[in-house]
């Protein structure tokens, strides 16, 4: 699970486009728009912290410096905020950690699938190549894990009692997805 915020980067985050959304950097007015999301107990039942209680509070974590992930938020064409997707160096060389979010007014639409899979293949494909990505879920979060496995993650490992969040000890699924996996299912997708 992303324990952190989103990153008002030093790195330049391209724009990513899919058919329904444009994905951009962070902007001081997303915090508005993620808080009734993010504000929600109940939305935040699988992050790592409890919800937050004010627009302030909110922007004061998605803007901290010293987090060295970077951020997308997703935007329709209307231009109203529909999540918020990261993707997060990790200790080991080309591996990237990924976490999504989708403003709850808007879940159900396949949103995170369709955003996702847009930062897999920008991680997966530029000058330097990510190859490996991984997500840590609730093992409880059966909506992610299933946008993961539809995705081609699979499940790695699986920590029982592993970490402490706001609701208690939780396990934690750990799923990955290879630049080899995920360039042989392009290939065979494409081949169909």
């Amino acid at each position: 699970m992303i324990q952190h915020a989103a990153s008002t980067s030093r790195i330049a985050i391209p724009t990513l486009t899919t058919p329904r959304f444009v994905m951009r950097p962070l902007r001081r007015s997303d915090a508005a728009a993620l808080l009734p999301t993010l504000g929600d107990e109940a939305q935040c039942r699988y992050l790592s912290r409890p919800a937050f209680s004010s627009e302030e509070e909110l922007w004061s974590w998605l803007a901290d410096p010293s987090w060295t992930g970077l951020t997308w938020i997703a935007q329709d064409t209307d231009g109203q905020v529909v999540g918020r997707f990261v993707a997060v160096p990790q200790d080991e060389a080309g591996v990237e950690e990924i976490g999504y979010i989708t403003c709850a007014n808007r879940q159900g639409k396949g949103i995170a699938l369709e955003c996702t899979a847009a930062l897999i293949a920008h991680l997966f494909g530029g000058d330097k190549p990510a190859h490996r990505l991984k997500a840590e879920v609730d093992a409880d979060n059966v909506p992610s894990i299933r946008l993961l496995e539809r995705l081609g993650f699979v499940r790695e490992a699986l920590h029982l009692s592993y970490e402490e969040t706001h609701k208690g000890i939780c396990d934690v699924a750990i799923y990955t997805l290879s630049r080899e996996a995920y360039a042989a299912s392009a290939s065979q997708m494409r081949d169909t």
